[in-house]
């Protein structure tokens, strides 16, 4: 930006004192407003990822709540049982030892009777100590209750803080830009034409990508149905070959001749030898590989028809985005989801090298406060930040600097 506005802005050396004043006065100003989007571009990844901690939190607290419901519930029937055996008790005065010994009628009977009774002993201190169990699990489990709803409480004090800063940061934003309206309305009118040239270019590039993958799939396909048949129509002629194969006839024996001493004789039996034809086939190479189908380039296509639409904060929805929300918003389309949290994106997918970067790859900047879609030609779509729209940038420059990495989802 800053650059842009010194090429309009600065006319030549032979400008005027006051003029040159302003345009100094204006690359201040335009440094401040580049480093406050940067900024704010940093806390609303911030606000993200305490909503994301918060439904964490929201979801545990659930979690709680239902162990806490059913440590109540036991808790009850514990307590119902000893109540039951309270009353048993007092209608009825337990039997002692002493009882065991002088009601019995054998020392058999007495063991029997003893037994007893230390059964009764063990079932009254069993459900005490049941009770006193189901009591430690309630108390467990309200004590973790309390700290999700501290955790809870401590998450919406961070959102509610971070809002606060976004709201003076954007009346600082605003201060600052309504003092060179002049040369943000040139800015914004020369990169409103920049960026219709780089979509068309990149539409141009992934029709052609997308043409190319299809034909190299079709090619794929026709080499693996060409080597299906040649297989087949192989098999089919040794098949024939073998069957029309045979042992030619032995030859007619020759005639008799005549000796001197009046016998007849026949001459030896010719042998002919057996001729078998045997078939030679060559083992055609197997076809190609298709290419493979990973990742989601067509997810670069989906994000260039946002361009244009407003950054908000924490918006996901085509009346307003901001980064992690526009690439959540395009893969929902394709049946993935991802959280609305530019770090917890970075955790999906495969890790891709920068050099093997293909559309609809995610890329990462800005130690995870940043995120885009990859386009192909070192470019992405991203929602840059407040006061800006969903446009295409190129990996070069800030970019280039804080880049951290690519995932394929």
């Amino acid at each position: 930006m800053v650059a842009s506005v010194l090429a309009v802005a600065t006319p030549g050396s032979s400008a005027p004192p006051a003029l040159k004043q302003k345009q100094a006065q204006a690359r201040r100003i335009l440094d401040q407003v580049n480093a406050l989007d940067i900024q704010l571009g940093r806390i609303g990844e911030q606000l993200n990822g305490a909503k994301y901690e918060l439904d964490q939190v929201r979801s545990e607290e659930r979690r709680t709540a239902v162990a806490l419901k059913s440590a109540r519930a036991q808790y009850r029937v514990a307590q119902q049982r000893v109540a039951k055996r309270l009353v048993t008790l007092y209608d009825s005065t337990p039997p002692t030892a002493a009882d065991a010994i002088f009601g019995a009628a054998s020392l058999s009977d007495i063991l029997d009777r003893l037994q007893l009774v230390s059964a009764a002993d063990a079932l009254d201190r069993q459900l005490v100590t049941n009770v006193q169990a189901r009591r430690d699990a309630l108390l467990a489990h309200e004590t973790a209750l309390t700290a999700e709803r501290q955790r809870r409480d401590a998450a919406v004090a961070a959102i509610s803080a971070h809002q606060h800063t976004i709201a003076a940061e954007l009346s600082q934003r605003r201060t600052l830009l309504s003092s060179i309206q002049g040369e943000v309305r040139k800015l914004q009118a020369e990169e409103r034409a920049r960026q219709a040239r780089l979509a068309a270019e990149a539409r141009a590039r992934l029709i052609a990508e997308a043409k190319a993958r299809a034909k190299a799939a079709a090619a794929a396909e026709a080499a693996a149905l060409r080597a299906a048949q040649a297989k087949q129509s192989a098999t089919v002629h040794s098949t024939t070959t073998a069957s029309s194969t045979t042992t030619a006839p032995d030859p007619a024996p020759p005639p008799p001749t005549t000796t001197t001493d009046g016998t007849t004789t026949t001459g030896p039996a010719a042998t002919t030898p057996t001729a078998t034809a045997g078939t030679t086939t060559t083992q055609a190479e197997p076809p190609p590989p298709p290419p493979s189908a990973t990742g989601h380039p067509e997810a670069a296509t989906i994000a260039l028809r946002y361009l244009g639409i407003p950054y908000v904060f924490g918006g996901a929805t085509p009346d307003g985005f901001d980064c992690s929300g526009l690439v959540m918003y395009v893969f929902a389309q394709l049946g993935v989801s991802l959280p609305h949290y530019a770090a917890a994106q970075y955790q999906y997918g495969v890790a891709v090298p920068r050099s093997d970067l293909q559309p609809g790859d995610l890329v990462f900047f800005d130690g995870l406060n940043h995120v885009g879609i990859y386009i192909g030609g070192n470019s992405f779509v991203h929602a840059p930040h407040t006061g800006d729209v969903v446009k295409i940038s190129t990996i070069t420059g800030w970019y280039d600097s804080t880049y951290v990495g690519a995932r394929r989802i």
